[in-house]
């Protein structure tokens, strides 16, 4: 009897063990339910033709459902504020951009600072600003042409904008300042709104981020001038560079990049930086890259928060320099 009250008793502790033993386990099980990820953007602009493919990639990868949050305003600050306050818990991911490097200089009553509330992940892509035109209301086939028109006529052209602050916003700026031209800013909730208008001819251009642009160019409804990078872009070959269509000094690139609310544990950042890798080397991936003229990045970690804080004091230098004041 005593033998099997032992054993009894023995059984009965090993199973008390389970209930203890069950939730560490569970907690290393990383994804085990859907993850986030907010792009501060709304659907059709460039953060979504690059997060997009991005989740669908990692969704084969890590066989876990991404879902995409969009959440516009405030030149994509209301959604950097949003996933700054978001559990840390691995489950919500930041997709960023350049816009974001640009805001603290443009909005000095942030509520987030992206240096320092984020953990980075890494970038994600670095397409070129193009300028693109509506081909029915802006005759030039040239940027000699259109700003030639610009001059003639102070004020009449408008561009559109992903909002205040934003790399397209800016781009704009930095045109009229290195041509001399007046242009009106209209600025929107995102690339995708804007684009919208200006295929349907509310507005007559834009200094877009070529991801977002690049269906429309492809497909006749917009008009590419130029590309503002150094080389032309291996999708659109026949575009010329800004510098190759007589614009000098005029050379803006957008970038898209992912964080995680700080806090998130360092394990959980080293798997997603580690599967944002794998992602962008993958055959899918590269060529949706190549269609949308953006090389692959390879900056992740501590080496992409430099390139942020150093962002975040270059345009903070082009703001002052242009005086940009919010619309």
């Amino acid at each position: 009897m005593a033998s099997f009250r032992s054993l009894a008793l023995a059984a009965i502790a090993a199973c008390a063990t389970i209930p203890a033993l069950a939730p560490a386990h569970a907690q290393q099980a990383w994804p085990n339910k859907p993850i986030t990820f907010i792009i501060p953007f709304a659907a059709g602009g460039g953060t979504d033709a690059f997060a997009r493919p991005l989740a669908a990639q990692l969704e084969n990868q890590m066989g876990a459902r991404i879902i995409i949050d969009n959440r516009a305003g405030a030149g994509g600050t209301v959604g950097a504020s949003a996933a700054a306050k978001a559990a840390p818990d691995g489950y919500t991911f930041f997709i960023g951009a350049a816009h974001h490097a640009i805001a603290p200089a443009l909005y000095p009553k942030l509520d987030y600072n992206i240096e320092t509330d984020f953990a980075p992940i890494g970038l994600v892509s670095q397409p070129p600003q193009v300028i693109v035109v509506n081909p029915t209301k802006v005759a030039a086939k040239t940027v000699e042409e259109l700003v030639a028109f610009a001059k003639a006529n102070p004020g009449k052209l408008n561009f559109g904008s992903a909002g205040n602050g934003t790399t397209h916003h800016l781009a704009g700026e930095l045109f009229k300042i290195v041509t001399g031209t007046n242009l009106t800013h209209v600025p929107y909730r995102g690339a995708g709104p804007a684009l919208q208008d200006l295929v349907a001819g509310h507005i007559d251009l834009m200094f877009d981020g070529l991801g977002s642009s690049a269906a429309q160019i492809e497909g006749g409804s917009l008009r590419a001038l130029a590309v503002a990078a150094p080389k032309r872009a291996a999708a659109f070959p026949n575009v010329p560079t800004a510098a190759d269509a007589g614009l000098k000094g005029f050379e803006v690139a957008t970038w898209y990049a992912m964080w995680a609310p700080k806090g998130t544990p360092d394990a959980i950042v080293a798997r997603m930086t580690k599967e944002l890798q794998t992602a962008l080397a993958s055959p899918a991936i590269m060529e949706a890259w190549r269609r949308n003229g953006s090389d692959i990045p390879n900056l992740y970690g501590a080496p992409f928060a430099e390139f942020v804080k150093s962002e975040v004091a270059r345009w903070g230098k082009v703001v002052a320099e242009a005086k940009v004041k919010l619309d």
